[in-house]
């Protein structure tokens, strides 16, 4: 996290002190440093198996929440026409989970470690100086780092897997542009419909094992260069 948050405020000082021959509004490509809000769901959509001591632990009504966190992402955009472009973004995240329900406050996983590999097909509206746009693309979760929680592991649980699993992200945002030299502002917003599957293991033995919805809002603003 560290280091991606030093490389994006290099990028983002390099745009800034770019010789503006360097850049165009009508550029091919686009770059952009944004601040990014990561907005989780987290809800378990079903139970699909767990050992007697830790259904019994579960309740009736067990359910989860992941917190909200904000990261620095850094985008790429290659237009392919003055109106259709594709972007791929670059980001980290970290969560946890906690539960709801019948489970209320539970610690249940610790630093969850995202990489949402997503790339979007967009299509650009001019409208003076502002350009608005919408965009939708598939994506990738790649988790890292997962580990039970207080509450797993005191059930017995040594070890967490979330698998990565394909979904979707639909998106809207808008560029304003600054000058003529490609510098700009963005602001974005992104629903993705992406679930996994969290398995819960005592040594090799799988002890718990749900479905979930995470479905984040991603929103971002930041600064752009277009060239």
């Amino acid at each position: 996290m560290k280091k991606l948050t030093i490389a994006a405020a290099l990028a983002a000082a390099t745009m800034l002190s770019a010789p503006a021959q360097a850049g165009s509004a009508e550029g091919k490509l686009q770059v952009k440093v944004m601040a990014t809000g990561v907005l989780p769901d987290g809800k378990i959509d079903k139970v699909n198996s767990a050992a007697p001591a830790v259904a019994t632990a579960l309740g009736a009504t067990p359910d989860t929440v992941a917190n909200d966190n904000w990261v620095p992402t850094l985008a790429v955009e290659y237009f392919v026409s003055p109106n259709f472009s594709v972007e791929t973004i670059c980001c980290f995240t970290k969560h946890k989970v906690t539960g709801t329900g019948s489970i209320n406050g539970a610690n249940i996983a610790n630093d969850v470690l995202i990489l949402p590999a997503t790339v979007t097909l967009k299509a650009h509206a001019n409208v003076g100086p502002v350009k608005p746009y919408v965009g939708v693309g598939p994506s990738l979760f790649f988790y890292f780092n997962e580990k039970p929680g207080t509450v797993p592991a005191g059930l017995g649980a040594t070890s967490l897997k979330l698998d990565n699993k394909l979904g979707v992200a639909l998106q809207a945002g808008v560029d304003v542009p600054v000058n003529d030299a490609g510098l700009g502002i963005s602001l974005d917003a992104k629903k993705y419909f992406m679930k996994t599957t969290t398995h819960f293991y005592a040594g090799t033995t799988e002890v718990l094992s749900t479905d979930h919805k995470l479905d984040p809002w991603v929103v971002s603003g930041g600064v752009s260069y277009r060239f």
